[in-house]
């Protein structure tokens, strides 16, 4: 009878033990989760850097009318030859989305003829990058100015310089009039948005970090094979 209740005891005390385990786990978890997440909100862009630099193309991603007029507004300037509107749903139109520019100047029928893409073949940001490059490439642009919103840019650059490691960036982030309230984090519409972009962000890191480590064990193993050929032809 003693050894069964010993037995029981030390059952418990494992169970007790796995559950403790668990619980640390979970904590740390939410600590590393909460100060990424403050991480991530901090590196979000507040101002445009080379606001004035010439490039070759202009990018916008959709999602905004403030990206829209932005991109028109940048182009009207000349800092850009052509520009590519990314992501646009299946059927619409340019004139549909010039409706949504509420009040921003319209650009001239000769510019829409000669200078703006309508890219309808991204459904997602990684989708946006993988487009991009397919119309960077036809036209020989090497550099280019991205226009998204701000809290979206972090993610948008690491699909692209993924997608196109040799064209070089200008970001030109515009901002979303939820993000611009000075006490955005007591806001759950604004929490929700950020959070959501969170994950959206470390699943591309992870995806990024994985294909990395493909690439280095791809390229060891040409290595290896390589060798292995030197030394039986020799």
């Amino acid at each position: 009878m003693r050894a069964n209740r010993i037995n029981f005891r030390e059952q418990r005390s494992g169970a007790g033990s796995w559950s403790r385990r668990f619980a640390h786990f979970l904590l740390l978890a939410a600590i590393l989760w909460f100060g990424g997440f403050l991480a991530f909100t901090a590196a979000i862009p507040a101002a445009v850097r080379d606001a004035d630099r010439t490039v070759d193309a202009i990018v916008v991603l959709t999602g905004g009318d403030v990206r829209l007029s932005e991109g028109f507004a940048l182009l009207d300037r000349g800092l850009a030859k052509k520009m590519l509107i990314s992501g646009v749903a299946d059927g619409v139109q340019m004139s549909a989305l010039l409706q949504n520019l509420n009040g921003a100047p319209q650009p001239t029928p000769e510019t829409l003829e000669c200078c703006v893409t309508l890219g309808y073949d991204a459904h997602s940001t990684e989708g946006n990058a993988r487009e991009s490059y397919r119309w960077l490439t036809e036209n020989g642009f090497k550099s280019v100015r991205l226009v998204t919103a701000n809290y979206h840019m972090k993610r948008s650059l690491l699909e692209f310089r993924r997608v196109m490691p040799d064209i070089e960036f200008v970001q030109h982030p515009v901002f979303p009039r939820e993000v611009q309230e000075p006490y955005w984090f007591v806001r759950p519409g604004t929490l929700y948005l950020l959070g959501n972009e969170y994950h959206k962000y470390l699943v591309a890191a992870g995806r990024r970090a994985v294909g990395s480590v493909g690439d280095r064990v791809s390229g060891f193993g040409h290595e290896v094979m390589a060798m292995i050929g030197i030394s039986s032809a020799s």
